[in-house]
């Protein structure tokens, strides 16, 4: 015989066998089992993916057992808002609101996790890492997404769909004995157990006594960022990285605090009214300061440069580099766009935070080479062939010195249009129509031209590029056309009267796919770097450099004389005690690699981590691994100086303390 359940005969399923103990809480009783059975098979599947580096860290049962108590923490938050509510709705009154609200509330929930971890074996192939603060950030751009979505992801945007409506299904079949359910507990015995059910829920969400309650710092048990991923769950990883997007500001003190004398001493600033504000004395002296280009390249790490250890599909970059300033172990300061703009355009250094570019702060007054450049009568623009109010830059940049924005509604006739916009040879082409009316007006000029042609779906037209190898939609191939819009530019550069005015200067803001076992994966932020033009003299600079380094080298080559709070250095003119220096943001890792002798391999780094010590190592530029060492003399010393190079970004953003002097 079949005992009450809530009044009716109880379902037979021995979920809910358990769940009827739990009275009025059986549903999220339910939705924590379930949940937690669900989110354990989902992260073992992915161990088995990724079993070769899940077996080189030794940690596989942590891996595991650590699992199981972040998929108990998000099954808390999932779980806290009916618990705050049920002292009021789970009582007899207004028990059938609360059967309907938390039937929706656990459907919802479950298909939310199922959802979630369905979309994560094709981040991972995209990004080496569980859905994190760059799937939230996509959100705000459903349409270039989902168009990307379509043309390169099919096969897993239908995936992910399709296991959403299963799981809706199937949960709804699950929690149908919920909605049959009436009210047994009274009153007084929802209230004398509530008090349990919310300590319990809360200490769950904490999941320590400490003062602090657990972060994904807490989970970095491994060298490995994306073995360390899946011990999160993607719900929780998205969630946090909602949470972290709403707390930027403070963010660099995640690795420590110095007090501010000791971080203006460490880094070189002054306490005064813009900190870092510098005279540049240009390295070579002009008449008139020359014209500036800057074609910010999307994606072109070294690894596809032949010369720089990586793929030969970049013939053009590598018969220009004998012809300009060519760097070759520059580093770039993150992984994503908006953070090369950063260091290209504003010479800022990279903190956990978001880039300037996205920030409430730095939307006007903040330092920008165009603010710097307009002020001397310079017309300054940005040409873009997709949409520019992507990534907020259409916003930052008018509010910071740019006069004019050229973007995809602006091209007539492209040659070709892609996912994410026209493509790089109609950029360049209106880049280089661009050019020739503003040398015919007089007036000089700066132009951040930004390609997209290499990301994914890679689209690009037919009959431009031997194929370097099949399908054609891969990113060496997209490379190769991005490589052959530059040459063709670059001809008709030379062509024209503007050339011998004009420092240009070539760049990526990023590798593809930033991934690897190692803290920061210092191989994939080397990318190339060329500076050209009539009145630029041919050399190759070896140290190692930043990102940031460029706007000031760039300046010094036009022969501007200004004042800036740029903190880069000017390589245009290097002693030969020059030791040069890279910082790198990786996910809420801060890399500093320090050039110690005249050779790049004499380096030191350390990796400077939320919520643990630093670690040290030293990066091998033959083999490109970053192996770890034991912390040499002067480790504190060095973890300082990475440490107030974090905290020097954070504390003149915070102040708004980082832009020309009035």
């Amino acid at each position: 015989m079949q005992s009450s359940y809530f009044g009716k005969p109880r379902s037979s399923s021995k979920l809910w066998a358990i769940g009827h103990w739990f009275g009025p809480y059986a549903p999220l009783i339910v939705m924590f089992i379930s949940g937690l059975v669900f989110l354990s098979l989902t992260r073992l599947g992915l161990v088995v993916w990724k079993w070769e580096r899940v077996q080189a860290t030794g940690e596989l049962c942590q891996i595991l057992l650590q699992g199981v108590r972040v998929d108990v923490i998000q099954l808390g938050l999932l779980a806290i808002i009916p618990v705050l509510l049920s002292p009021v709705l789970a009582t007899r009154k207004f028990f059938n609101v609360w059967r309907g609200f938390t039937f929706w509330w656990v459907l919802l929930s479950l298909v939310l996790l199922v959802f979630l971890e369905a979309a994560t074996p094709g981040f991972i192939l995209e990004y080496d890492v569980r859905p994190n603060r760059i799937f939230v950030e996509y959100l705000k751009y459903p349409h270039e997404v989902f168009g990307m979505l379509w043309q390169g992801f099919k096969p897993e945007l239908f995936f992910g769909l399709l296991m959403t409506m299963i799981a809706f299904a199937m949960v709804a079949r699950l929690l149908k004995p919920w909605r049959e359910a009436e009210a047994k507990w009274a009153s007084p015995a929802v209230w004398l157990v509530w008090p349990l059910i919310l300590v319990l829920t809360v200490f769950g969400i904490r999941s320590t006594l400490t003062h602090r309650p657990a972060n994904p710092a807490l989970f970095a048990i491994t060298q490995d960022s994306m073995v360390n991923s899946l011990i999160l769950n993607s719900t929780y990883s998205v969630f946090y990285a909602a949470y972290s997007l709403q707390h930027e500001a403070k963010s660099s003190a995640i690795y420590g605090k110095l007090p501010r004398e000791k971080i203006f001493a460490l880094t070189g600033a002054k306490d005064g009214d813009i900190p870092t504000l510098t005279t540049l004395v240009p390295s070579v002296k002009r008449d008139k300061p020359l014209n500036l280009v800057i074609l910010l390249q999307e994606s072109l790490g070294a690894g596809f440069v032949e010369s720089l250890g990586g793929k030969p599909v970049t013939p053009n970059l590598e018969k220009l580099k004998d012809e300009g300033i060519w760097f070759t172990h520059l580093y770039a300061t993150g992984t994503r766009s908006v953070r090369g703009i950063e260091a290209v355009v504003t010479g800022f250094q990279p903190t956990p935070s978001d880039s300037t570019v996205k920030l409430d702060l730095s939307q006007k007054n903040f330092f920008t080479l165009a603010a710097l450049l307009s002020k001397r009568g310079y017309l300054t623009e940005f040409i873009y062939g997709g949409e520019s109010h992507f990534d907020n830059m259409r916003s930052f940049f008018m509010g910071n010195g740019f006069q004019q924005i050229t973007d995809q509604p602006d091209f007539k006739n492209p040659v070709f249009v892609a996912s994410w916009g026209a493509s790089d040879e109609d950029l360049l082409n209106k880049t280089h129509d661009q050019l020739m009316a503003h040398h015919a007006s007089g007036k000089p000029f700066f132009t951040l031209a930004f390609s997209s042609s290499n990301h994914a779906p890679f689209e690009f037209p037919d009959g431009r590029i031997t194929l370097y190898e099949q399908p054609k939609a891969t990113d060496n191939n997209a490379v190769k056309y991005a490589d052959y819009a530059i040459g063709e530019f670059i001809k008709k550069a030379k062509a024209s009267p503007y050339w011998n005015d004009t420092v240009f200067l070539i760049v990526a803001d990023h590798d593809i796919r930033v991934r690897g076992d190692s803290l920061v994966p210092i191989e994939h932020f080397h990318i190339p770097a060329l500076i050209l033009g009539g009145a630029v003299q041919p050399k190759t600079v070896d140290a190692i450099a930043s990102q940031i380094d460029l706007p000031v080298t760039v300046l010094s080559l036009m022969g501007i004389e200004a004042q800036h709070p740029m903190t880069g250095h000017d390589l245009s003119n290097l002693g030969a005690d020059y030791r040069g220096r890279a910082m790198m943001q990786y996910n809420y890792n801060f890399g500093w690699m320090q050039q110690m002798g005249t050779g790049v391999a004499e380096n030191e780094v350390v990796v400077l981590r939320e919520g643990k010590p630093p670690a040290f190592g030293h990066y091998d530029p033959v083999s490109k691994q970053l192996q770890n060492t034991p912390a040499p003399a002067d480790a504190n010393d060095l973890a300082e100086r990475a440490l107030a190079n974090s905290l020097l970004p954070a504390l003149l953003y915070k102040e708004q303390r980082y832009r020309l002097p009035e």
